[in-house]
């Protein structure tokens, strides 16, 4: 800012030579006050400005590191895991208490034997059921089916769960033998064992006179203990001389054979319905040899009950999954769905419906004097008109049960 005042001449020793300096008039005094307000106006808003824009600046920088470190370093999220209320109530616990027994059955079985031999007093005991066990071929003949353990209160908590329902498409006559098939196999069946291993559907009410056999793999029955469980429910064995056996103990004794075995649960999936059915023959056969009628049955929401880990053809898990069966008979999809208390995490099923359709039975051909096999071409006839059929069912009721699939049916293999 310049000077208000300054000398014309410099300053002389003598008096007149002093020039008076002007004197400013108020008006000039006010023009020249408004000239430093203004100048004073337009620093600070200089000053505002470039503290703006360095502040700015600096926002900017600070954003583009926390952006940086924030893809480098996430933050961790909230759960996503929602957890059951207190409130629950007592019935509801009922039935997570009785799946929880059954999912942890095999390994219960199992501690409850080794567990024994730890005190020698019951080593005759354990020596003499371990005779029993490696001798004893009931479940070759239908089990040891306890009317009163299948009629079980345990079992309507078991059904209630999910729940399970089954629905009567037409009668059957008690006077013949049936051969069942269900579909989908699933994770572990569960509405097989619910619907055809106890009476909590009520069974033997829908289809009187009808005794059925729902049929396991043969190594169910080297587990101790368990294999008494599942036998008081009717389970017997799915080896060939089993069902020929049950088929020809009488009328009304009928097989319930998981036709997809354990190749279709690695398939098993929710909203997805993938059927291995075209290479299944042996089930065709034993029906025609006991001119037992075919009887489709399918399962709505049976792979809904479990979700398992990816195991698309070719990858590590599907090898050793491919593997395990052909060395064991059968495998293990890796399975998970919810918790004890929580519903998105652990190995208990989902509370989906099942619903079970009984469908119309399938006559099969008679054999020719002298016949012992049918042929081929009458194995490949009955066979498509058993899918026809079970197409059927599906097509029927999927809109009814199946409104969240995916896809609809589908016969892979």
């Amino acid at each position: 800012m310049e000077k208000e005042f300054s000398t014309a001449e410099p300053v002389s020793a003598s008096c007149e030579s002093i020039t008076p300096t002007k004197v400013p008039t108020e008006s000039e005094n006010k023009e020249s006050s408004k000239g430093v307000k203004e100048a004073a106006t337009d620093l600070t808003t200089s000053a505002a400005a470039d503290t703006t824009t360095r502040t700015t600046t600096a926002k900017t920088t600070t954003t583009k590191e926390s952006s940086t470190e924030s893809v480098l370093h996430p933050k961790p999220t909230k759960s996503q895991i929602h957890w059951a209320p207190l409130t629950v109530p007592l019935k509801r616990r009922m039935q997570m208490l009785v799946l929880l027994i059954w999912t942890c059955m095999i390994p219960i079985c199992f501690s409850v034997y080794f567990y024994a031999m730890c005190y020698p007093f019951l080593w005759p005991l354990i020596l003499a059921y371990t005779t029993y066990l490696v001798f004893d071929k009931a479940h070759e003949s239908g089990g040891r089916r306890i009317s009163w353990f299948r009629h079980s209160r345990i079992w309507r908590h078991f059904a209630g769960y999910f729940p399970i329902s089954l629905v009567k498409e037409c009668k059957l006559d008690p006077d013949r033998n049936y051969v069942f098939g269900y579909h989908p196999h699933g994770i572990i069946s569960m509405g097989a064992l619910c619907n055809f291993g106890t009476e909590a559907t009520h069974f033997s009410s829908l289809f009187p006179g009808i005794v059925p056999s729902l049929l396991t793999l043969e190594s169910n029955f080297k587990i101790p203990f368990y294999r008494d469980i599942i036998m008081a429910l009717g389970l017997a064995s799915v080896s060939r001389k089993s069902c020929e056996n049950i088929l020809s103990s009488g009328p009304g004794r009928s097989i319930v054979i998981v036709i997809g075995g354990a190749a279709e649960s690695l398939t098993a999936r929710p909203g997805v319905t993938d059927l291995i059915l075209k290479r299944r023959l042996g089930f065709i056969r034993i029906a025609i040899k006991h001119q037992a009628p075919l009887v489709p049955v399918f399962s709505f929401g049976e792979n809904d009950l479990y979700d398992q880990l990816d195991n698309a053809q070719g990858s590590i898990v599907w090898i050793v999954q491919k593997k395990m069966q052909a060395l064991l008979g059968f495998t293990v999809p890796l399975f998970h769905a919810r918790g004890i208390f929580n519903y998105d995490m652990g190995l208990m099923p989902f509370r989906h419906h099942v619903v079970t359709v009984v469908g119309k039975p399938v006559q099969v051909p008679a054999l020719d004097e002298g016949q012992t096999e049918p042929t081929r071409e009458q194995l490949e006839a009955v066979q498509k008109e058993y899918i026809h059929e079970l197409e059927s069912i599906y097509h029927k009721y999927k809109d009814v049960y199946a409104k969240d699939r995916k896809r609809d049916l589908c016969i892979i293999d």
